[in-house]
């Protein structure tokens, strides 16, 4: 990978499991491809890695062409994970030096080719791939995701710090879960509270990007391969993504002024 052959890589984090970050990355990735723009997406979760399934790609090999690997695509959108070069059931007892050597051949040794975007889903917490990520990348900026909840909070504060500290500037917060959607009633329930997100933006004087509803159908579609912005694009979700891939976009062309 050339440094000049991509404009702008945004890291998207949470510092925490379990908040829905593989699910943002890959359906913000799939909206802002949408503005007909050149995208691609890199799963950094060498322990667990999602993106394959997510884009409907399990059991793909890339190519190797030269020197250089073939990023899978799908959707339109280009993608690398380790997901793509072991099997499924490996256990990747790897030590810490080891993961960020691994992350920065995934992005280095593939082809990416000239993107406007590079999206990196990066693993929970605040370790080694996160500091290399930062320290040896040009990353334009962090988007993090969090859930309303207070337990959720705790850890993605170290998140937004760690950026701080390493002089990533945070384009702006995700509140993911905001609110639980029925789709038999159309009731709508705030499961794990409400105001986490606002919490976070205001903490960090970083904005608000939107919220996304925990709803059966992100879920079963973004599992099943056909994330929401690609299977369902004029779904109310794929138009919340659009909304937010929009707002990450404008924050980048600020940031350069």
């Amino acid at each position: 990978m050339q440094k000049d052959t991509i404009k702008h890589i945004i890291a998207v984090a949470s510092g925490k499991g379990g908040v829905g970050k593989s699910t943002v990355a890959v359906n913000l990735a799939l909206a802002l491809l949408k503005e007909g723009v050149r995208v691609g997406l890199l799963d950094a979760d060498i322990y667990g890695p999602s993106q394959p399934t997510m884009l409907g790609a399990q059991g793909e090999r890339p190519v190797l062409s030269g020197k250089q690997l073939q990023p899978i695509e799908r959707h339109g959108l280009q993608s690398m994970s380790i997901g793509y070069l072991v099997d499924a059931t490996a256990a990747m007892m790897w030590r810490g030096p080891m993961l960020g050597k691994a992350l920065e051949q995934l992005l280095r040794d593939t082809a990416w080719g000239e993107l406007d975007y590079l999206i990196i889903d990066l693993p929970p917490g605040t370790g080694d791939v996160q500091l290399s990520l930062c320290q040896k990348i040009p990353v334009s900026g962090a988007v993090i995701v969090t859930t309303p909840q207070d337990l959720a909070l705790i850890d993605v504060r170290r998140a937004c710090e760690m950026f701080k500290k390493l002089n990533v500037p945070i384009l702006g917060v995700i509140e993911n879960m905001s609110t639980h959607h029925c789709e038999q009633c159309g009731h709508e329930d705030k499961l794990f509270g409400e105001g986490g997100g606002e919490t976070l933006s205001t903490e960090y004087r970083t904005p608000l990007l939107g919220t996304i509803p925990l709803n059966r159908t992100i879920r079963e579609m973004t599992d099943g391969g056909m994330p929401p912005v690609a299977g369902a694009p004029e779904s109310r979700y794929a138009v919340v993504f659009g909304e937010i891939a929009a707002k990450v976009a404008d924050q980048l062309t600020r940031n350069e002024k």
